[in-house]
């Protein structure tokens, strides 16, 4: 039986995949833009409105130039500050129970902040969040995933950053940025010193390109997770006469329990996958049913206008899901979370699994 949109609002969520410039809130944008005099693209009661369609122009480049406009906001640590609360109260009252909060320090020094003081700013941010949404009763844990831009060369330095603040907020390291000629072997020497100081990473990869963008990542660079990897059903033969058969690296992907960090409104919008029409014709469905590590996420909340409980009911509208396979993908994330074993699993036992039974 399908989930009902009561269920899937009430089932506990967790996310990987979420990017702290893609969820900002449309108002906080036109406020911070008016105080700092920054040119918006849209009147500010259209602004919502703005970032979803220029997203959804079908191209991840254009996609990404969303981001000046979140980012330009983002400058004075009052408004990191800001901007990481909302998200907090946001994913909380969306029923989120455990977060990873991405996003790119080097993106925020225009107003004179160090890499070090933007971290703070989000962090206090987080701890302001998190602790008015556990008065409100809805506790949240969050962590502080720290990207590098992969078209700079700063991938050492956030590196530095995140091994710096892992006992204070921080869980670990990504790329992020367009893929299309910035492969992930240009920062392997972020991705070794993070292997020697025993640190956790997950990169962006195969979503705007296929195959040799997720090998790299996970072959040479030795990434713990995979942002998106959606390009991983070009290593699946569809039309094999015995059912769909897997390449070896699709195959190894699976077998080595290698999440994927799925974001299928995202994936739509820039068309990561070629004849995706809609999010039943997302990989996600025949990836679960391929017993890969398959997890759930939103990516950009304000772009793709949308939640992790939009995203869920999506996919129970799509693939017909029930309230076991959304506790599935829930339960993979939080394995798969930048946390402590223990953390995880008490996450798992005492607020996933009787959330999941309560419904």
């Amino acid at each position: 039986m399908s989930a009902t949109p009561d269920q899937v609002l009430a089932a506990p969520k967790v996310a990987l995949h979420e990017h702290l410039d893609g969820g900002v809130r449309p108002a906080t944008v036109a406020e911070i833009a008016a105080e700092i005099g920054h040119r918006l693209p849209a009147p500010p009661d259209q602004l919502g409105l703005w970032f979803a369609d220029a997203a959804g122009s079908g191209s991840l480049e254009r996609y990404l130039q969303t981001f000046v406009h979140t980012v330009a906001v983002m400058q004075r640590p009052q408004d990191l500050a800001r901007v990481a609360k909302e998200a907090v109260l946001d994913l909380a009252a969306d029923g989120v129970v455990y977060a990873e909060l991405r996003w790119a320090p080097e993106q925020h020094l225009a107003g004179g902040l160090s890499l070090p003081e933007t971290v703070e700013a989000v962090q206090s941010g987080i701890d302001e969040g998190r602790a008015e949404a556990a008065a409100e009763g809805s506790p949240v844990v969050i962590g502080q995933l720290l990207t590098a831009m992969r078209h700079a060369e700063h991938g050492l330095e956030i590196a530095h950053l995140v091994v710096e603040y892992r006992d204070r907020g921080v869980c670990g390291f990504d790329i992020a940025g367009a893929e299309d000629g910035f492969p992930p072997i240009l920062h392997l020497e972020a991705f070794e010193y993070l292997r020697r100081e025993n640190a956790h990473f997950t990169i962006h990869a195969g979503e705007a390109f296929g195959l040799p963008s997720i090998w790299q990542a996970i072959q040479r660079c030795g990434t713990d997770r995979l942002g998106h990897g959606v390009r991983i059903i070009d290593d699946i033969d569809l039309a094999a006469p015995e059912g769909p058969r897997l390449g070896r690296l699709a195959a190894y992907i699976r077998d080595k329990r290698i999440p994927l960090e799925m974001c299928p409104s995202s994936n739509l919008q820039t068309s990561a996958v070629p004849g995706m029409r809609s999010v039943a014709d997302h990989p996600i469905g025949l990836l679960k049913e391929l017993g890969f590590r398959v997890t759930v996420n939103c990516d950009n909340r304000l772009m793709s206008g949308t939640s992790m409980s939009r995203e869920m009911q999506l996919l129970v509208d799509g693939f017909g899901y029930g309230t076991d396979d959304l506790r599935w993908f829930t339960v993979n994330a939080m394995k798969s979370a930048f946390l402590p074993f223990d953390e995880r699993l008490t996450l798992i036992n005492d607020v996933i699994k009787p959330g999941y039974a309560a419904l």
